[in-house]
């Protein structure tokens, strides 16, 4: 069904259409964390007042490659396609683009967490030229496309009513945009949480190499939801640490007041 058809219109306004489009925007968001985080700290590295505009640009992307992908399902389909075999091993256009993406992912965040080790953080470098910006975008717009995919394909699979993809998408996509500032503000401001996140991705491009070695398929496991919880379970103990650090501080605050009067 096209977008324009008045049946996928109508499949929309039932019930099963409308917690279908819950789910899916739901699952959309979630599936968006890894995408939000490394624009997040991509954009991060830029002058303060070019962040917003990289977060802007990056995840206007994203919404255009996953509704272009969207238009084009037949097409992601025979992605699964193997297109050669090494042994019995049959590579897909899909697995290649995972692994592609997964190895970026992976080996740009390694380098990004020795540079915090073996750097000191002063923020946001002010010098970054239009040529730092331009490489920032292209960053973002290559992991958009791995991220797009993943998308797409959890999409298809929940449901066939193309409005009710492209809908989720762009819900999901509004809702990252309008909380993106306060996620990467909070990432960027709290160091131990920025380098959770920056592990959080180096995770996640394991994955992406994984599942295009076919690893979940083989085995029957899905890697991501180990993934999610182990970062929920980190950042709520990470953000419990915060929650004490400020606590304390307030109070030996208060009683250095106290001692004064």
């Amino acid at each position: 069904m096209g977008f324009f058809d008045p049946t996928a219109w109508a499949g929309l306004f039932t019930v099963e259409g409308l917690i279908t489009l819950l789910s899916l925007s739901v699952l959309e968001i979630v599936l968006g964390i890894d995408n939000i985080i490394f624009i997040s700290i991509v954009a991060g590295k830029l002058p303060k007042h070019a962040q917003k505009r990289a977060r802007m640009i990056g995840l206007s992307l994203a919404l255009i490659f996953r509704i272009m992908l969207l238009s084009v399902i037949s097409w992601i389909a025979g992605l699964k396609e193997p297109l050669f075999f090494i042994g019995d091993f049959g590579a897909s256009g899909r697995d290649i683009i995972l692994f592609a993406g997964g190895t970026f992912l992976t080996i740009k965040t390694i380098m990004e967490i020795v540079e915090k080790i073996t750097h000191d953080d002063h923020g946001s470098d002010s010098s970054v030229t239009g040529l730092g910006f331009t490489r920032a975008i292209v960053q973002i717009v290559l992991l958009d496309i791995v991220f797009s995919f993943d998308s797409i394909l959890t999409a298809v699979a929940i449901s066939s009513n193309l409005v009710i993809m492209i809908l989720a998408v762009v819900i999901a996509i509004i809702i990252m945009i309008a909380f993106s500032g306060v996620v990467s503000d909070f990432i960027n401001k709290y160091q131990t949480i920025k380098m959770l996140a920056l592990v959080f991705l180096v995770a996640i491009g394991l994955v992406l190499i994984l599942e295009s070695l076919h690893f979940e398929e083989n085995f029957h496991v899905n890697l991501k939801n180990y993934v999610y919880v182990a970062m929920g379970f980190s950042l709520t103990v990470e953000t419990l640490n915060l929650l004490r650090t400020r606590a304390s501080q307030n109070r030996t605050r208060k009683a250095h007041l106290a001692e004064k009067h």
